[in-house]
């Protein structure tokens, strides 16, 4: 796959992965339920485990999805780096976080499970455009 190819899909998945951090940051600071089949997302989100140091885990992600979207604006080998730098930490930190739904708080978001799958993505596509340096 060509880096414009990949530049092209991560920016994508970050824009996709962005719109979901968003709105569960909003609902999260307003307080607004959100749209949930699954059940568990209330749960979720007004669990203790929603913030880290005060600060919604979803506004976390939200930045997170920016700086590697904003990565694939570049065709450096910094840039390569950062954005898989990121997107790796951020799936390993959904990682836990996935234990923590399933383990601790016993109910699954289906919104943080999107962007459990948008990270995979990244995670995948950032690694192949460092391969293709």
């Amino acid at each position: 796959m060509t880096d414009r190819r990949l530049r092209t899909a991560i920016a994508v998945l970050s824009v996709l992965g962005a719109g979901v951090a968003a709105y569960l940051t909003v609902a999260h600071l307003t307080h607004t339920q959100v749209a949930c089949v699954t059940g568990g997302c209330e749960t979720v989100q007004s669990s203790r485990y929603s913030e880290l140091v005060g600060i919604p885990v979803a506004a976390i992600g939200l930045a997170g999805y920016v700086l590697i979207g904003a990565t694939a604006g570049f065709r450096s080998d910094v840039a390569r780096t950062v954005g898989a730098a990121a997107a790796l930490a951020g799936f390993v930190f959904a990682v836990y976080l996935v234990y923590v739904q399933i383990g601790v708080i016993g109910a699954v978001c289906q919104w943080c499970v999107t962007s459990d799958v948008l990270l995979a993505l990244l995670v995948a596509a950032t690694f192949l455009r460092l391969r293709e340096a």
